[in-house]
């Protein structure tokens, strides 16, 4: 017999009424089912990867450093999503855009500039931001 043993993970459990933002409702709160974060955000495990977010030009987003981005790699980029992209080589979060003017990826902070691309510019597609966690307040010590 293996001296490893099978154990189940406990999962958190999920609030099954919702908590209201504003007065609280006299209902009484219970408990449903356990609430996996990957059942709830991934919908495709074999093409989905994580990446933590870094610097400023998503903070219009709701995306800040330090965020967890859930991505996508199977889905396609449309007009209006949230991308990992490889710009010249550099990776970057941005919105997808196209029209007829073109492709660009832009930042969700008016301090960044758009990304035009012209002759000799490489954009690569590396997934479609499907969720962004992020916390309140300092990490968890270690």
């Amino acid at each position: 017999m293996s001296g490893k043993s099978a154990a189940k993970k406990e999962l958190p459990p999920l609030m099954e009424s919702p908590a209201v933002c504003g007065f609280p409702s006299p209902a009484e709160q219970y408990m449903e089912s356990p609430l996996d974060l990957n059942t709830l955000l991934v919908r495709h495990a074999a093409a989905t990867y994580f990446v933590r977010a870094a610097g400023e030009s998503m903070t219009g987003a709701g995306i800040r450093p330090g965020d967890i981005l859930v991505v996508d790699r199977s889905l396609e980029a449309e007009d209006g999503s949230i991308v990992i992209a490889a710009v010249n080589n550099e990776f970057t979060v941005k919105f997808f855009r196209r029209d007829k003017t073109g492709v660009r990826l832009e930042s969700a902070n008016p301090k960044f500039k758009p990304i035009r691309f012209s002759e000799g510019m490489e954009l690569r597609l590396f997934g479609v931001v499907t969720a962004c966690i992020h916390r309140f307040g300092p990490p968890p010590s270690k």
